[in-house]
C-alpha cells in the first residue's frame, strides 16, 4: 500500500545504539517500515521518525515526548483504559521496557506507544486517541498501520483517517530549505 520503499536512512547499528538505551527490542516489522519509508508523514496525518537522522530522529522523539508524558500526574482512574492493568504495573511508566515507548504519533494528537508488557507480554501497542483514552490492541505494527490506512478505527472510537485512493507519503525535510515532493503509493481501488 505504500508503494516502493527508498531506504534513504536505513541504518542498522542505529536500532542497536537505541534499543540498548530502551533496555528492549522494538518491533521488527516496525523497524522495517521506518527504516523503508522514514522520516515521512503518511497520509497527511501519520508521522514516522527515523534514528539514523538528525532531523526527525526517533531517539530524540521518543526521549521527548516520554518526558512530556512522564510529567503527568494521574488521578485516581485516570486514565481511561489505563494501561497499568494490562502491564500489571502500580505506575505509568514511558520510554522503558516496563512501560509505554512512543514510537509514532499524528497531527490529530493521537500517539502510538508500544508496550513490551502488553497483552499478558507478549508486546502490544497502545494508541492514545488525543483525549486521555488508551487503547491497547494486541497486533503488529504492521497490521495496526494496515488497519489504520484503510479507514478502521485504531485509535478509539470515531477516529478513522480514511483516504481513498492510493496513500500519500510526504518525505519530511532534512534541511530548513528541503521542499520534498509527494509521492503515492500503488492504486487501491478504493
Amino acid at each position: 500500500m505504500l508503494g516502493e520503499p527508498l531506504w534513504r536512512y536505513r541504518a542498522p547499528g542505529t536500532w542497536d545504539e537505541l534499543e540498548r538505551e530502551l533496555g528492549v527490542a522494538l518491533p521488527s516489522d516496525y523497524k522495517e517500515i521506518v527504516d523503508a519509508y522514514a522520516p515521512v508523514q503518511i497520509n497527511g496525518h501519520l508521522y514516522l521518525s527515523h534514528p539514523a537522522t538528525e532531523r526527525w530522529n526517533l531517539g530524540e522523539r521518543i526521549r521527548r515526548t516520554s518526558d512530556s508524558w512522564s510529567q503527568i500526574e494521574w488521578e485516581e482512574g485516570e486514565p481511561e483504559g489505563d494501561p497499568r492493568v494490562s502491564l500489571r504495573s502500580p505506575e505509568l511508566v514511558f520510554g522503558t521496557a516496563d512501560g509505554l515507548i512512543p514510537i509514532c504519533g499524528t497531527d490529530r494528537g493521537e500517539e502510538i506507544f508500544y508496550a513490551p508488557r502488553g497483552a499478558l507480554g507478549a508486546g502490544s501497542l497502545f494508541v492514545e486517541n488525543g483525549e486521555g483514552e488508551f487503547f491497547e490492541y494486541s497486533f503488529s505494527f504492521a497490521q495496526w498501520l494496515y488497519l489504520w490506512l484503510v479507514g478502521e478505527e485504531v485509535t478509539g472510537p470515531g477516529g478513522s483517517a480514511f483516504y481513498p485512493g492510493p496513500v500519500v507519503l510526504q518525505d519530511l525535510p532534512m534541511t530548513p530549505d528541503e521542499r520534498p515532493e509527494k509521492r503515492y503509493g500503488p492504486p487501491r481501488g478504493m
